[in-house]
């Protein structure tokens, strides 16, 4: 399964997402989030929601130097933070910028799309759905 933006006409900007992300990294504020929400322009032109889009060929993962990240069951990658370095590689390779920072750790956060932060979404804007090319693949 992968996170989905179900429908970014819905978010309100309420960061509920962000802070129910934040909270299962054990952070009470935002400084720990794998997801994004800003504004397009205002109220009156929406929000956007970043979040990886589970990449069935991750330019994040082919630019990792030392192999740190490796392709997640069911789409995406996962991080092995003892073999990363810190380099910042996969943060500029992410073409949606959907790799965020541990500035603490100085090393990147990749949502794993474990769907905590639906649950928090008031108006269904996530959602977890099958990723398209990883239909035989096991989780």
């Amino acid at each position: 399964m992968r996170l989905a933006v179900l429908d970014t006409e819905k978010c309100v900007g309420c960061q509920n997402c962000m802070f129910a992300c934040s909270r299962r990294h054990d952070e009470a504020g935002l400084a720990k989030t794998c997801i994004g929400v800003m504004s397009a322009g205002g109220m009156e032109r929406g929000f956007t929601v970043i979040v990886c889009r589970a990449c069935v060929d991750p330019p994040c993962m082919k630019v990792c130097p030392t192999g740190a990240l490796s392709l997640r069951d069911g789409g995406g990658v996962s991080i092995d933070e003892d073999n990363c370095i810190g380099c910042g590689k996969c943060r500029d390779a992410c073409i949606i910028g959907a790799i965020f920072w541990n500035e603490e750790i100085n090393k990147p956060m990749i949502c794993i799309h474990c769907g905590y932060c639906v649950k928090f979404c008031p108006h269904g804007v996530l959602g977890l759905e099958k990723k398209e090319g990883f239909e035989n693949v096991q989780e």
